[in-house]
């Protein structure tokens, strides 16, 4: 009885209802039944067999008998049901596929990390730098530079290219900062200090350290990672020029140029920026 029930249960995860495994395994057993034999065999309601019989001969799992006494039913051997099952099962397992792998997935977007703890950042900017390949872009200052400094040089060794932006503008190279090296007077101007590195142009992390607590992001996602880079770049390519051209760079602009890089620095407008961010710069 419990093999019975236990191919009853496996027939039905093939997708034959109860009363059609039933039936089946009855005729299986008895070679061959008329309608009134299986139902008297299998349990089936009477009035309930023929349907389920009819059913049967669809899936190929009975065949119908004409004899002289009537209408009788065999079960096809369970070794051809098997194959024909298994068959029918791998061609829709096949059309399935084919279907799934025309869809296209959604694509999922990066996830944005928040971290606190100044712990968990330099821990994380460790894992950014140890595993560039190419590239990093950094805006530091020194306190940060002493404790990546480590992980700075070996990336160097690697042959990753490393452009640093020494936040503070340190008057001599303080041994943490590495790579092509450029001074300028960045640095936030509350008691908070700044930490931003970018890997390969696709991952990057940013922080901003209190004491010695830090708040932080870390993604790859493309659109804060094009902003992190071109934060960096963009602040290096503009005190550069300015350093360079020194007071003539304010004499080149039109007025309408210089009212509204006044109007983006209202603090003394744009030429005291300026000579802030480039003044005691040592190259």
């Amino acid at each position: 009885m419990h093999q019975q029930v236990d191919s009853v249960a496996l027939l039905h995860e093939l997708g034959f209802t109860e009363y059609e495994a039933r039936a089946y395994l009855s005729l299986v057993r008895a070679g061959s039944l008329n309608g009134y034999e299986v139902a008297k065999a299998s349990g089936l309601p009477r009035a309930n067999v023929y349907g389920v019989l009819e059913r049967l001969i669809e899936r190929g799992a009975a065949r119908r008998l004409e004899t002289r006494n009537g209408i009788r039913y065999r079960a096809t051997a369970p070794e051809r049901l098997v194959q024909r099952l298994e068959k029918t099962h791998q061609q829709i397992l096949t059309a399935v596929r084919d279907a799934l792998a025309e869809l296209t997935p959604a694509k999922e977007s990066d996830p944005v990390f928040n971290m606190r703890g100044y712990g968990e950042l330099l821990a994380q900017a460790r894992t950014i730098i140890d595993k560039a390949h190419t590239s990093l872009l950094v805006a530091i200052q020194p306190r940060e530079a002493a404790a990546l400094a480590k992980p700075l040089r070996e990336a160097g060794a690697r042959g990753v290219a490393i452009t640093t932006l020494c936040m503070e503008a340190c008057p001599a190279e303080c041994g943490g900062c590495q790579g092509d090296i450029h001074r300028y007077h960045l640095a936030p101007a509350e008691d908070a200090r700044w930490l931003m590195l970018v890997a390969d142009d696709n991952r990057m992390i940013a922080g901003e350290i209190l004491a010695d607590d830090a708040l932080a992001v870390e993604t790859e996602q493309r659109l804060i990672v094009i902003l992190a880079a071109s934060y960096i770049r963009q602040s290096l390519t503009l005190v550069t020029v300015a350093g360079e051209l020194g007071d003539r760079f304010h004499g080149l602009l039109s007025v309408k140029t210089r009212r509204t890089l006044d109007a983006l620095y209202p603090e003394g407008g744009f030429a005291a920026f300026l000579r802030r961010v480039t003044a005691a710069n040592t190259l």
